[in-house]
């Protein structure tokens, strides 16, 4: 399954260094060469001669190594693999990575690559959960790094929780997904999801019940078809998939600049529930009562059309331009007049209504409507439905 791939695997110093060992020989066992790189704390673990043993390759230990910089410099090592795994990922390698550090080799070899990056993260429970480190892990994700793990359990210091390497199995599977030459390889596309805030002062804010699952779904089967997938998102319950270039929003005015900022593409999925109106007027103040008993009158805009913007472009419009259209009421005829309206390829219907329990939840019951008419699909889950409509857009873009 990874015949022919070149993986070149960074080992951190940690206890869990020792399960890198096992990683390398599984990666083999499924036709993979691996270059180890050793962190100088990884040798305090595991030697580099076990690391060069087991992968039958040289192993490489430091930046300023005048023979390893003649035989293969640090910018060619970095650009010479498929992938980059780093497995322990420790706290210090998120850090350094999250902060575009290159200091030592390892770190170098990171900032210098022109590939996919899978970490392996593995630390203490308190490290793992420190804001710190889910604050590198946060930016990590954006830049579009892949994460296996971590796993939770016992840990070799004695407490319990999140913070185990992913078992070396796990690992190759994500190596495995990483590479895949799936039908969306060498593809772009674009996916908004979650709902926007608007602001009515600095503390209150008009919302809507979208969690971002759908989107975040869509977007995660989009990437594992290959799609480099760029995931513009407002303010979501969901966490964003992994595999994918984060672009964290607020309101509709923002999510509009960051989709056509993302462009060119050859597809874009607007799956994000975006608020039609806002406040007409920024106010610097939280509004207050003053006894009176009078309420506040809100004055509202209408906010810029996303879809509609980038579906009706002259220039630069995605191949494939899919909305979505949350309706409570005769589903099918309003959607297919919005499809009209608004220029685009696709659309993605569903019935929204309280009693669905769709918006929010975990299924989702779907009508896509096409010029060649409506294809009614069976309420499924939302893993099922991304999925399906990911194999769609790769049919669309053959």
């Amino acid at each position: 399954m990874l015949a022919g791939k070149r993986i070149l695997l960074i080992i951190g110093g940690g206890i869990a260094a020792f399960k890198s060992l096992d990683l390398i020989r599984r990666l083999r066992e499924r036709g993979a060469s691996v270059v180890p790189v050793l962190t100088p704390a990884a040798e305090e673990f595991v030697t580099p001669l076990s690391a060069s043993a087991l992968a039958a390759e040289k192993v490489y230990r430091t930046l300023f190594d005048l023979t390893d910089e003649a035989e293969m410099g640090h910018i060619e090592l970095s650009r010479d693999a498929d992938l980059l795994v780093v497995a322990p990922c420790t706290a210090d390698l998120m850090a350094k990575m999250a902060g575009g550090h290159a200091n030592d080799l390892a770190s170098t070899v990171l900032m210098a690559t022109d590939k996919r990056v899978l970490i392996a993260p593995a630390m203490n429970v308190r490290m793992w959960e420190h804001p710190a480190t889910q604050r590198n892990l946060a930016t990590l994700r954006g830049d579009g790094v892949l994460i296996a793990g971590p796993n939770e359990g016992d840990m070799a210091c004695g407490e319990f929780g999140p913070g185990r390497m992913a078992e070396p199995l796990e690992i190759v599977a994500a190596v495995e997904a990483a590479l895949m030459d799936g039908p969306l390889k060498g593809r772009h596309v674009v996916v908004t999801s979650g709902p926007t805030h608007e602001p009515i002062d600095p503390v209150r804010y008009i919302a809507n019940r979208s969690s971002g699952a759908q989107g975040a779904a869509i977007a995660r089967a989009l990437a594992a078809l290959g799609a480099k997938v760029t995931f513009v998102t407002g303010p979501a319950s969901v966490p964003p998939p992994d595999g994918v270039a984060v672009v964290k929003v607020e309101t509709a005015r923002q999510m509009l600049d960051a989709a056509t900022a993302a462009l060119p593409a050859d597809a874009a999925v607007f799956a994000a529930a975006v608020a039609d109106w806002r406040i007409a007027e920024d106010r610097p103040q939280k509004i207050k009562k003053d006894g009176s008993g009078k309420v506040p009158v809100l004055e509202f805009s209408e906010n810029p059309d996303i879809l509609a913007t980038v579906a009706r472009m002259a220039e630069g419009r995605p191949r494939l331009v899919v909305g979505f259209a949350a309706e409570t009421e005769e589903v099918i005829a309003n959607a297919t007049a919005k499809r009209q309206r608004k220029g685009c390829d696709w659309i993605v219907a569903n019935d929204v209504s309280p009693s669905t329990g769709i918006m929010g939840g975990s299924e989702n019951a779907v009508t896509l409507i096409s010029a060649d008419g409506a294809e009614e699909w069976p309420r499924m889950g939302k893993d099922q439905v991304a999925a399906r409509l990911a194999d769609k857009i790769a049919e669309a873009l053959e």
